[in-house]
């Protein structure tokens, strides 16, 4: 499903690369449950927005779904993001003016859905995550717990076949969290969803089947 190779990326400061990634290769096969662990600055998050095609490397080639990502145009990356890729962020990244209807509606509106449809698997999921009182709420009026618990929602509202997540459970408690993992251990072993999550929790890490560090903006062996 992914093939990453030889991935650099650097900014330039004062004349003179800083590196956030160094010759990153990696293979991540369809129904793998890959976590990213690593100190902070490592460039995990840096590797993942790469994955999802939100930020493109300095150096190196990335074929996604057998597709070549970088050779490809703006429009067809963001088509493929939206037909494959649910993405947890950490920072949530809702959409303020949005309610958390709204907000976890957004993918299936980009995905052409039909109106009741969206109205039944958007209920579902209110339900499925206990969050109906919440529905006609704005961001700013949800905790930080609340808003990670909307941004899970949202990436998962589409059935995408890759999920990455950037620390998911941070600012859930620790039932949320274990609750979030177990729907993403879940829809790993029963759906063949391809997982990638960078965490710094042991426990959370271990709910994948694979895990790789990085430091230093490179992988460990």
């Amino acid at each position: 499903m992914i093939q990453l190779q030889n991935i650099f990326k650097w900014y330039n400061t004062a004349n003179r690369p800083t590196f956030i990634l160094k010759d990153v290769s990696l293979t991540i096969d369809e129904g793998a449950f890959l976590s990213i662990m690593g100190p902070s600055g490592s460039g995990k998050t840096t590797l993942l927005n790469i994955m999802g095609m939100l930020d493109q490397p300095s150096e190196g080639s990335y074929h996604f779904m057998g597709q070549d990502v970088f050779n490809l145009k703006e429009k067809q990356r963001k088509e493929l993001y939206k037909q494959y890729i649910g993405f947890v962020f950490q920072a949530y990244h809702l959409l303020d003016e949005l309610t958390v209807y709204e907000n976890i509606e957004t993918p299936l509106l980009y995905q052409g859905v039909k109106s009741a449809e969206r109205k039944a698997m958007v209920g579902d999921m209110l339900d499925r995550f206990r969050i109906v009182g919440k529905k006609d709420l704005f961001p700013s009026q949800l905790s930080g717990g609340q808003q990670q618990l909307v941004g899970v929602v949202r990436a998962l509202i589409s059935k995408p076949k890759l999920i990455l997540a950037d620390e998911p459970t941070g600012n859930l408690n620790s039932t949320q969290g274990e609750e979030i993992m177990q729907l993403f251990q879940q829809l790993n072993k029963e759906e063949g969803v391809t997982i990638v999550q960078v965490t710094h929790s042991e426990k959370n890490a271990a709910f994948g089947n694979r895990i790789i560090q990085l430091l230093d903006g490179q992988v460990q062996d």
